[in-house]
């Protein structure tokens, strides 16, 4: 990660990998971002390679909306490329466009909305329209805002003030004792109270708390929701911490759960899936293993409705109801409760599966506890 500043904002660029052997990482990013910036190539070739089936541009763009990303900016790069400028290394607005016109119908479908989306010409090579406009001379048809300049423009997204603490650690590391990072998703931290990271119930204290500025860090009393913080906690070690542990307060703990059902998106499969299939699942910080425990019912995409309950099998284009078993504890929440930690993605040999939200969370040792107690 890095940051930078501008006059009105200050920045945290997440790291989000092009390559498609990094997209656990794109996804770590991804989930903790407020909005994306898709850089596509226009040069001749890339840009048919990157988006054809197969091509990470489509597979960046499903993830970056599942990761809960509202925002998108399409910076259409390399204008300045010999392969498409014309003479004088004026910008093609017919190649512009027809990339353009490729790719609104596609981010629509999955789910971004054209308020949401802005387009822009780029070049990363002379850094033409990222801080300044780019000159008229070489780009007389484009009259909007640099990458900068919109950015600034842009309202910050809304802040869960009122909601349970939830700060679901992306990165820890050593350095005079044991630090972690990650955005905090709702509710707010303050400097020396006492906390609890789930699912390993440790009780910690938080000693201090940094937030990166320009090229140095400031120290903070409090963080608010939506602050990309480093915070120094007392009372435990690095190793007894994973990606994806979360931090909350102890009259709101997340409840650690490895099961519970979710409506899933099959995107891209090339046989048929049954119960007993098992993936990787990322939500937010989170990388486990899992598996389809049962299929509950396919559902109808034009009435939303179960439309066969029961599925001996489900295959590319379904959405199905899931009963997905962890291979161990999770800290996660019902999408319509908390949205950013209750939506996620499956992987399986480097390509992404699906897409799910989750429904219910299931808590089987709760019934053996009823039982027990109606034996006695």
């Amino acid at each position: 990660r890095g940051t930078f500043g501008t006059d009105k904002k200050n920045y945290t660029i997440l790291d989000a990998p092009g390559h498609k052997n990094f997209v656990p990482h794109m996804i770590g990013g991804a989930s903790q971002a407020d909005v994306a910036c898709l850089v596509i190539s226009v040069r001749k070739g890339e840009f048919e390679a990157g988006f054809d089936r197969g091509g990470q541009s489509r597979e960046h763009v499903v993830l970056a909306k599942t990761a809960g990303v509202k925002t998108l900016i399409v910076g259409i790069n390399k204008m300045d490329d010999p392969s498409v400028c014309l003479e004088g290394g004026v910008w093609d607005e017919v190649r512009y466009n027809e990339v353009k016109t490729i790719l609104l119908p596609f981010l629509k479908q999955t789910g971004f909305q054209e308020k949401d989306l802005f387009f822009m010409p780029i070049s990363g090579f002379t850094g033409a329209n990222l801080k300044n406009r780019v000159d008229l001379a070489i780009c007389p048809w484009y009259g909007g805002p640099a990458l900068l300049e919109y950015l600034d423009d842009l309202q910050p997204s809304a802040r869960f003030y009122d909601m349970p603490l939830r700060f679901p650690i992306a990165d820890k590391y050593k350095d005079m004792g044991t630090c972690v990072m990650g955005k905090l998703e709702a509710g707010t931290i303050k400097k020396g109270e006492s906390l609890i990271i789930v699912p390993n119930k440790i009780v910690v204290t938080v000693d201090e708390i940094f937030i990166d500025q320009g090229e140095g860090t400031i120290q903070l009393s409090e963080a608010g929701p939506g602050d990309n913080i480093k915070m120094k906690l007392k009372g435990v070690e690095e190793e007894q911490l994973r990606l994806g542990f979360v931090l909350c307060r102890k009259d709101s703990m997340c409840r650690p759960c490895r099961w519970f059902d979710a409506t899933v998106q099959i995107l891209d499969f090339p046989t048929i899936i049954c119960a007993g299939y098992t993936c990787v699942l990322h939500i937010h910080s989170s990388m486990e293993e899992c598996t389809f425990y049962s299929l509950k019912g396919l559902i109808d995409k034009k009435t939303r409705k179960v439309s066969q309950k029961d599925p001996k099998f489900c295959k590319q284009g379904d959405s199905v109801i899931v009963r997905i078993k962890m291979s161990r504890p999770i800290c996660v929440e019902k999408y319509k409760d908390f949205t950013q930690m209750g939506r996620f993605m499956l992987r399986d040999q480097g390509c992404t599966v699906g897409v799910g939200i989750i429904n219910e969370l299931k808590f089987p040792e709760d019934k053996k506890k009823e039982k027990s107690s109606d034996d006695k």
